[in-house]
């Protein structure tokens, strides 16, 4: 069996009620991150959200950097810090002292943000988002691994800036890219990042890798090849009927499912989801986001389609571990990432998952 790398993707308390006091669901999920670490886990990754009703972690850098403080080898980061949305040298400063502060364990993922509304509610133009972070990036890797930092660009100026910390890792953490459109995916794999994907089902992911790796070897990188991240809804149960019936609540179901995009408590607000009510402006219009849209819609609303196109992986540990298997065949990835808390479901099922998962799914892949 082919070794695997197993991550955990954290909403931290996306779904907790308002009464619930902060400083409690941070400390849970710290020691979830502790418990994944004795069990074998490669890494722990959480997202950043702004102006979201699920947006618990607003400033990933701090929550980690109490994460940190909190385990000795889980790798942690983001997946993703929303790039334009930052000040590039701080960022940069950020990282480089969290990766100190956790002895060279940050996985630094990277992307530009989808949600129109995030951007309108800050007085940003959505539609530079992509051209602000690729200012961001590019001032981020100079202020890694220069001396100083001179930069005149569209949005932003240095003048012989002088950022410090260097990284702990060097040259730099390992970048991540998280990627949807084809153009995303050839730029990170002309820059040698490494890639991630999460909302496509197994059939567009396996041509979407097959695109990166392609253009990767055009690029005559000097190896070895970046790695390859793919995220997915996952729920394990003693026997795949309990899995299903568990599961079959809480994935395409209206009353336990997730915020859906269009919908929600951001539906209610003035300024609601954008310009359009699918939340990414014109650009829900694309071909490649139109489809990756109707998708979703179609995964919403149709427990087996999840299922069938991969976007969930349901099961008893052994049905898990062959599909997994079955996926790293056709995808190719070699770190798969799960999200066990889904829609709404209720922490002893999300324990029990990550629980089953850690002691019988890991250990099968070392």
């Amino acid at each position: 069996m082919a070794r695997l790398e197993f991550a955990l993707w954290d909403a931290v308390g996306g779904y907790s009620q308002k009464e619930e006091v902060m400083a409690d669901v941070y400390a849970q999920h710290i020691r979830l991150a502790q418990e994944i670490e004795q069990a074998g886990w490669h890494s722990y990754f959480v997202i950043e959200h702004q102006n979201s009703p699920v947006g618990r972690i607003t400033a990933p850098s701090v929550y980690l950097t109490a994460v940190a403080r909190a385990t000795s080898v889980l790798r942690i980061g983001a997946m993703m810090w929303q790039l334009p949305f930052y000040h590039p040298i701080r960022l940069a400063q950020e990282i480089a002292m969290l990766d100190h502060l956790s002895r060279g364990r940050v996985e630094f993922g990277t992307g530009i943000g989808v949600h129109e509304h995030e951007f309108i509610r800050w007085g940003m133009d959505f539609y530079q988002r992509a051209a602000i972070a690729g200012e961001v990036m590019e001032i981020v890797k100079r202020a890694w691994t220069a001396e100083e930092v001179t930069f005149e660009g569209k949005y932003f100026k240095f003048d012989e800036a002088l950022p410090q910390p260097k990284p702990f890792q060097q040259p730099h953490p390992p970048i991540w890219a998280a990627v949807h459109s084809e153009a995303a995916i050839e730029f990170a794999a002309r820059n040698n990042y490494h890639v991630a994907q999460n909302l496509d089902t197994d059939e567009v992911v396996a041509h979407k890798f097959d695109l990166y790796r392609q253009t990767w070897r055009e690029c005559g990188h000097p190896g070895p090849m970046p790695r390859v991240f793919l995220m997915r809804q996952v729920h394990v149960a003693e026997t795949d009927e309990q899995a299903h019936e568990e599961a079959r609540r809480f994935i395409a179901s209206r009353e336990g499912g997730a915020v859906p995009v269009g919908g929600g408590p951001i539906e209610r607000t003035r300024i609601g989801w954008g310009t359009n009510p699918r939340g990414m402006g014109r650009d829900g219009e694309r071909p490649h986001d139109k489809e990756r849209g109707e998708a979703i819609f179609k995964a919403a609303q149709d427990y087996e389609f999840n299922i069938e196109s991969g976007l969930a992986l349901v099961g008893s540990p052994e049905t898990v571990i062959r599909r997994l298997e079955q996926g790293q065949k056709r995808i190719g990835y070699n770190i798969f990432c799960c999200n066990h808390e889904i829609g709404q479901m209720p922490p002893d099922l999300v324990a029990n998952s990550i629980r089953l998962f850690g002691k019988e799914v890991v250990p099968a892949f070392r």
